[in-house]
C-alpha cells in the first residue's frame, strides 16, 4: 500500500511525539518539614535526601518559630529568608551533585541533598 507524503509526515510526527512522551520524566516535589529544629520527611528525621534533577523541595515550617533555610553550595546557592509556622518555600534543583542545606537561625539544622 502506497502512503501519501502527508500520511508519512503524520506517521513520523506521531512516532516522534510518542518517543518524546515516553522518555519524558516528570519532575517531582519532596516535602521537607521543619519540626523541633530538625528536617523531617514523611514523619522521619533526615540528615540527607536523594532527589532527581528537576525536582523541587518544599520546605514547610511546622515549628512555632521562624526558620531561614539557605545553601552556600556552589551547585545551588539560595536563601529563602525567614518564614513562620504554616508557611513553605520551594527550591528547584536543576543540576546533579550535592547541596548542603542549613537554617541560619538554628545552626544544628543541617541536611545534604543529593541530586541524581
Amino acid at each position: 500500500m502506497h502512503k501519501s507524503p502527508q500520511q508519512k509526515r503524520l506517521r513520523t510526527a506521531f512516532i516522534a511525539t510518542a518517543l518524546f512522551t515516553a522518555g519524558a520524566v516528570q519532575a517531582g516535589e519532596v516535602i521537607v518539614d521543619q519540626h523541633n529544629k530538625t528536617f523531617i520527611v514523611e514523619g522521619n528525621k533526615v540528615e540527607a535526601i536523594t532527589i532527581n534533577v528537576g525536582d523541587t523541595v518544599r520546605f514547610r515550617n511546622d515549628d512555632p518559630f521562624f526558620h531561614n533555610i539557605f545553601s552556600l553550595s556552589d551547585l545551588k546557592t539560595f536563601d529563602l529568608g525567614s518564614f513562620p509556622k504554616g508557611q513553605s518555600k520551594t527550591v528547584t534543583f536543576d543540576k546533579a551533585g550535592m547541596v548542603e542545606v542549613e537554617c541560619a537561625i538554628h545552626p544544628e539544622m543541617f541536611m545534604e541533598v543529593t541530586i541524581k
